[in-house]
């Protein structure tokens, strides 16, 4: 019996140690949306089931939105874990949300000539969140020492709106906290949030803003190999040299967001939707459109959801969609066609103007594909009024009218071709062979014809 348990730990043993110690590896790049803070708390949750060594977070961006970085912070603080936020590759930011994050990790480090900082809050509008601070005037010392104000009164004399104080407060406090919680340097981290203040690598070790400087991953965990860090208050101390990396991958419903969730491809889904629906109205029973329309608006919709928009612009971008089809139906020499470009072109701005970085979009995009969606819409239009004013093309009303050519000579009765079939036909004027006839009465199946 002890030789069979012997037998069975020396089985198991391999298998556990080879799910232990592992260095999970995540990855932002770009604009921090849901979707990216999805993908950051489901891969801290992966390393904490897989009992992880490490949380290596490879840090690459100019912002984001504030609710998915609260996510993240939250999810990283909250880890079993140890995280290390890694800016890399050289070149890389961790600009506004990506300093928070970089400062609520476990230990901090970049790779050479890259930077930090510029964590200055965004208003929704787009506009610098951080109050102006009015003129300067000439005071007497002793007259503002012998003047006692109550902190309602000095409050109100601080620059900004109410809720511009706020803002500034409240980030420069989130700030100042996690820089203090790992004994770094709060004073920089405030000046990120007030006066913008970045630094690169080097600047950022010598200000006690980060902890390593390395030149890859395999670097840093040379160098945090045997560095202690604290999870819920224990000291822990990180074995990584040996440790092996694990990339951890979004599933397929995040990556569908992560490429979604993108302005520009919001306004392609919609744009594709709309005009499928306008087109499955046109010409009822071409099914295809139908579907791939309300596909495209239902994804359009969902992306939305997780994105700051101005709803004022979607309203432009319809009247714009709707100005371009008056110009199908109803021509003004363009002045309806070109009025429904500029409200589409404003709208689309306007609807994702909202100043958080990575997210934004491009003008020349914008303008493109109103152009490109207002020349199909009027070609599209255009073809469907021919196709209308064309008539049946089947059954007795495509018969009658239609040309035919005689298969014979004849007077009364005989034989011509029409639409690939042989008809009998009758006429009371001489018909030669291979001479055009027209169509103009239909009795049964004998065709009243007359030569073209």
């Amino acid at each position: 019996m002890k030789r069979l348990l012997i037998l069975a730990c020396a089985l198991i043993a391999p298998l556990a140690a080879a799910d232990n110690g592992d260095i999970v590896v995540l990855e932002i790049k770009g604009g921090i949306g849901v979707a990216t803070a999805e993908y950051v708390i489901s891969g801290i949750e992966y390393a904490e089931e897989r009992n992880a060594e490490l949380i290596v977070l490879k840090l690459d961006t100019p912002g984001g939105l504030l609710n998915a970085t609260g996510d993240i912070i939250m999810a990283i603080l909250g880890s079993d874990v140890p995280v290390a936020s890694y800016v890399t590759p050289a070149g890389a930011e961790a600009a506004s949300a990506g300093t928070y994050i970089l400062l609520a990790s476990h230990i901090a480090a970049m790779t050479p000539t890259t930077s930090i900082g510029a964590a200055t809050p965004v208003s929704m509008t787009g506009d610098d969140a951080t109050p102006t601070a009015p003129p300067e005037e000439d005071t007497d010392p002793e007259e503002d020492a012998e003047v006692e104000k109550t902190p309602a009164e000095e409050a109100e004399e601080l620059p900004g709106s109410a809720m511009e104080r706020k803002v500034l407060n409240f980030s420069v406090s989130e700030i100042r906290s996690y820089a203090e919680r790992y004994g770094r340097n709060a004073d920089w981290a405030e000046d990120a949030v007030v006066s913008a203040a970045t630094a690169n690598a080097r600047e950022a070790l010598e200000l006690n803003v980060i902890e390593f400087i390395a030149n890859d991953i395999e670097d840093l965990l040379q160098q945090i190999d045997g560095y202690e860090v604290e999870i819920d208050s224990e000291p822990v101390t990180l074995a990584v040299a040996d440790a092996d990396l694990v990339t951890y991958e979004p599933n397929w419903r995040l990556k569908l967001l992560g490429v979604i969730a993108n302005p520009e491809i919001i306004l392609l889904l919609g744009m594709i939707g709309l005009y499928g629906l306008m087109y499955e109205g046109w010409n009822p029973g071409a099914i295809v459109p139908g579907v791939v329309g309300v596909i495209c608006l239902l994804l359009a919709a969902y992306a939305l959801q997780v994105l700051p928009v101005n709803y004022a612009g979607l309203a432009l971008i319809i009247v714009g969609v709707a100005l371009m089809v008056a110009e199908a139906f109803a021509p003004s020499f363009g002045a309806l066609g070109i009025g429904g470009i500029a409200a589409f072109v404003f709208g689309a701005i306007m609807m994702f103007d909202s100043g958080i970085p990575g997210f934004g979009i491009s003008v020349a995009f914008v303008i493109g594909l109103a152009i490109l969606f207002a020349i199909v819409l009027i070609w599209l239009i255009g073809y469907l009024l021919k196709l209308r004013r064309r008539g049946a093309v089947s059954g007795r009303g495509s018969i009658v009218g239609g040309i035919g050519t005689a298969m014979e000579d004849f007077t009364d009765d005989g034989l011509v071709w029409l639409e690939g079939e042989s008809w009998h036909a009758r006429s009371k004027q001489a018909i030669a062979k291979n001479q055009r006839v027209v169509v103009v009465a239909m009795d049964g199946l004998t065709l009243d014809v007359r030569p073209e």
